[in-house]
């Protein structure tokens, strides 16, 4: 079955609306009525406020009536958050798994994401002809909370490559480089990397569209430099990088895609 979430507090309802029409499923203005209609309920939201939220212990929430479900979790949101989901379920007798993405929309559309998971193994085997159906790449990582770890990770290391990139390209502006030469001897040499050839020409061509904003990496860097905190770790890079997307947030610029860093960099940029 096919339930869309569809909130009276939606900020766009029309969306859900349209997503459902699209899916041919229903956009429901309660949680309670996705997880009644639902055997598997898949959630992907913004950050630990709204996890926290749809997982609530009172009040509509998807916990209500969740005997024998099985939630999936692919939001980014903290190691933490995903455990206490996972208690939360459990106290309800459903199941809770974390479904981690490490790629983009155009992969979700073409069910070939690359997906990291959490949770108890037994009801990640029960759910992993589904995950085979939406994935290309499917790994278990291990216990609640790991896959978390490791996602941040993941995008921790990524935020940092789209900064750097976004400075060597400034640079070579500032210079008098020819940017398309530039991209292509980076793709030959050690300065190649997967960011480069998702966001090396829009950086180059000043077009942001969006397949992972400015303000998601901010949250992303900020839950890995979390992680590094608990581990009495200085991750300088990381700092720099967060704090380049803090800015991005701090000029207006937050719901820019990550390419849009080298708005900051770039010398001929208002921003810069």
């Amino acid at each position: 079955m096919s339930a869309i979430r569809s909130p009276r507090s939606d900020i766009r309802p029309e969306a859900a609306q349209a997503a459902a029409a699209q899916t041919k499923g229903t956009a429901y203005t309660k949680l309670a009525g996705v997880t009644a209609a639902a055997d598997v309920i898949v959630t992907v939201v913004s950050d630990d406020a709204a996890m926290e939220r749809i997982f609530a212990e009172r009040g509509d929430s998807l916990l209500e009536g969740a005997k024998g479900k099985i939630f999936v979790n692919c939001a980014t949101v903290t190691p933490a958050m995903h455990i206490e989901v996972q208690r939360r379920a459990e106290a309800r007798g459903a199941h809770s798994l974390e479904a981690c993405m490490a790629s983009s929309i155009t992969q979700a559309r073409n069910g070939t994401l690359y997906l990291m998971v959490g949770g108890r193994r037994q009801v990640f085997e029960r759910v992993q002809p589904m995950f085979a159906k939406m994935s290309a790449s499917l790994r278990y990582i291990g216990e609640a909370g790991r896959a978390a770890q490791v996602k941040a990770l993941v995008n921790m290391v990524m935020n940092i490559n789209t900064a750097a990139l976004a400075e060597g390209l400034g640079l070579g502006e500032a210079v008098g480089l020819d940017l398309t030469m530039l991209r292509d001897v980076f793709a030959q040499t050690g300065a190649h990397s997967r960011v480069l050839e998702t966001d090396g020409e829009d950086m180059q061509n000043h077009e942001h569209e969006v397949y992972f904003s400015a303000e998601h990496a901010a949250k992303d860097s900020g839950i890995a430099l979390g992680l590094a905190h608990e581990h009495d770790l200085n991750l300088p890079l990381a700092q720099a990088t967060f704090d380049q997307y803090e800015r991005m947030k701090a000029l207006g610029l937050g719901q820019l895609d990550k390419s849009g860093v080298s708005e900051l960099t770039f010398k001929n940029r208002s921003s810069a």
